[in-house]
């Protein structure tokens, strides 16, 4: 069956077509709120809740943007509100030493660790305006709906965070380490 289709089904209140919208784009959903999370476990939160929104509003879709653009802005909105809520916690809240994580799975996994801590590294709006160009393939126009931006400042802040990606992932020249000479 069609998005199209399980959605009108959805809509209704049939289970089995929620359950196919989920298992459909339930790790698309994931992929996104994890990128911008920089954190397994509060991706798992953001996308939990971005699927209870998805849920809630369900019934009042009125079909203008296709159902995976809808989608896609309630993750990011969700990712960015909880981020919001979690940075105003922050200063009262104590955090937890960081736990230690298995291997990541991937072909280089050492590429892939360097990659994600560069990522963490860039400023917020860097980040998710290279997580949802560069590695989920929205367009300028699109992120600039989702964030509240122009497709102007999202094109300039791609720019920024490619060349940051650039410097933080660019060889340490020996000298520079204190060792050698």
């Amino acid at each position: 069956m069609d998005d199209s289709t399980l959605l009108e089904r959805a809509r209704t209140g049939d289970s089995l077509a929620i359950e196919a919208l989920y298992r459909r784009h339930a790790a698309r959903v994931y992929s996104i709120v994890r990128r911008l999370a920089g954190d397994e476990a509060l991706a798992e939160d953001w996308a939990q809740e971005t699927w209870i929104r998805v849920l809630r509003a369900l019934p009042g879709f009125r079909g203008d943007a296709q159902f995976t653009t809808w989608l896609y802005r309630v993750a990011v909105n969700s990712a960015l509100q909880a981020r919001r809520w979690r940075e105003r916690r922050a200063g009262q809240e104590q955090p937890l030493e960081p736990t230690v994580m298995g291997p990541p799975v991937g072909d280089q996994p050492l590429l892939r660790v360097r990659l994600e801590r560069a990522l963490s590294r860039l400023p917020a709006g860097m980040r998710e305006v290279l997580v949802l160009h560069d590695v989920e393939g929205f367009t300028h126009e699109e992120i600039a709906e989702m964030l509240g931006v122009t497709p102007g400042t999202s094109k300039s802040q791609l720019f920024k965070a490619r060349a940051r990606m650039r410097e933080l992932l660019s060889p340490v020249p020996v000298a520079a380490t204190g060792e050698g000479a």
